[in-house]
């Protein structure tokens, strides 16, 4: 592990004070012989991370390369439910529908509480070619559904496990290679994820008139094992591990910061998807009623997160991560709740944008205030994996209480605040969380 000195930079650096009783008690990696599994000693290669230099930079490509598959994956689902609505599932209610994508994000996130430990032990390539093999196989068989057990099957599960064994190495090989450039590999990284959702946006809507439902499908997969071959190929860990991690870090839960953090993320994570998935058909029936224009909005909303998560991230070195999220939250929330005055042309497409721009942080900075006050980063798959299984019980309901919303009200104001509300909610535990980390100080970066 590092030496004392470079992990008393790491923590000045995250302005964390180290004077703090609270702060010091979380940094201690503490050994419970209750935890689930095995817990093993970790050999990291000597020095502090590189910050930088052309491996280090691979792995910003493959993580990059990760993003793009998984979350850009499921920030294209709008497109999906616009289709599954008005053509292949038309019989079904909105909320239904909108299942097929809460169980996609949900196993995103859920299955994290395996490949964290796995990550942790050692375990990346397996994961790799896991991922790789189910996505493309879930979006084969996705191009020839024809009933909606069987996209649930293909698109939501198969799908969806394979993003779920992506989705750890993504976020936690990046700190092994960066400390002070950390929170910009992190941005370039999840940009990643709304570059994926441009590009599968218009790809779907693209070659849908051209070559029907299922070749689209087809050559989307098509896609996704090209570009994950990078990743395959490019990522290599700078920690080996011993033995596979524990699936449960009981002492994590025992942390109030960690506590915090996790109930925060978690209510972004119901409020998060509600506005993508719904962002279409809304705008279809506000605004622009047989407009082309409005069955590119998803693909609007994630070219506008693209810049979203890279200038958060640029902010984070300046502020910290935490101040930083905070502000992206809350800007998110008011951004939402100015959704329910769009109901013409440019008011949709100027959501679309400041939705998609002001969101960017809550996707990019998740991982990096989790780091920001964990020291012992041999944990910190395992941990992401924990808190990964909240997010997605958070993504499962989101959507379908906000098509319940819908279904029951007749209009698209319930779900508007719905998600409003708790993104205002979030930015209000970040508070709590800042000077949880940080003590009574108020000016110091956290």
């Amino acid at each position: 592990m590092s030496n004392p000195s470079s992990q008393s930079d790491t923590t000045l650096e995250n302005g964390i004070a180290s004077g703090d009783s609270r702060s010091n008690q979380s940094d201690k990696p503490v050994r419970d012989e209750k935890d689930v599994g095995f817990v093993e000693e970790i050999v990291v290669e000597d020095g502090e991370p590189p910050d930088g230099g052309l491996t280090a930079w691979l792995q910003v490509l493959g993580s990059y390369s990760l993003y793009f598959n998984t979350w850009g994956t499921v920030n294209t689902f709008g497109v999906y439910q616009t289709y599954y609505e008005t053509e292949l599932l038309q019989h079904m209610s909105p909320s239904a529908i909108s299942w097929i994508g809460s169980i996609q994000s949900f196993l995103l996130l859920a299955v994290g509480v395996i490949s964290g430990p796995l990550y942790d032990g050692g375990r990346l390539h397996l994961l790799l070619t896991a991922g790789l093999v189910l996505i493309t196989v879930g979006m084969m068989m996705t191009s020839i559904c024809k009933e909606y057990w069987q996209i649930v099957l293909a698109q939501s599960i198969c799908v969806g496990v394979g993003t779920g064994c992506l989705y750890i190495p993504s976020v936690a090989i990046i700190p092994e290679y960066f400390s002070r450039r950390k929170a910009l590999a992190m941005g370039i990284v999840t940009s990643g994820s709304s570059f994926g959702g441009v590009i599968y946006a218009l790809m779907f809507q693209g070659l849908l008139p051209r070559v029907g439902f299922g070749w689209t499908t087809r050559i989307m997969g098509f896609t996704s094992l090209a570009t994950l071959s990078i990743s395959f190929l490019v990522l290599r860990r700078r920690t080996t591990a011993v033995q596979i991690r524990s699936l449960l870090d009981k002492q994590a839960f025992r942390e109030r910061p960690y506590v915090i953090y996790c109930c925060g993320i978690c209510l972004s994570y119901v409020a998060f998807f509600a506005p993508i998935f719904y962002l279409q058909t809304y705008a279809l029936a506000h605004g622009l009623e047989g407009q082309t224009v409005g069955y590119y909005l998803v693909a609007i909303l994630n070219a506008s997160s693209v810049v979203g998560r890279l200038t958060p991230s640029l902010i984070a070195n300046k502020i910290g991560p935490t101040h930083t999220f905070f502000i992206s939250v809350t800007l998110a929330g008011v951004t939402t709740f100015g959704w329910i005055n769009s109901n013409s042309a440019g008011r949709n497409i100027a959501f679309a944008i400041f939705f998609g721009f002001f969101t960017g942080g809550i996707v990019a900075l998740p991982a990096v205030v989790l780091t920001s006050f964990t020291r012992d980063l041999s944990r910190l798959g395992t941990r992401l994996g924990m808190s990964s299984v909240l997010n997605g019980v958070a993504s499962l309901i989101g959507t379908p209480i906000a098509g319940a919303i819908l279904s029951a009200s007749g209009n698209y104001l319930g779900i508007q605040l719905f998600s409003g509300f708790l993104f205002m909610l979030t930015a209000a535990f970040m508070v709590v969380l800042r000077f949880e980390i940080t003590g009574k100080k108020l000016l110091v970066r956290a």
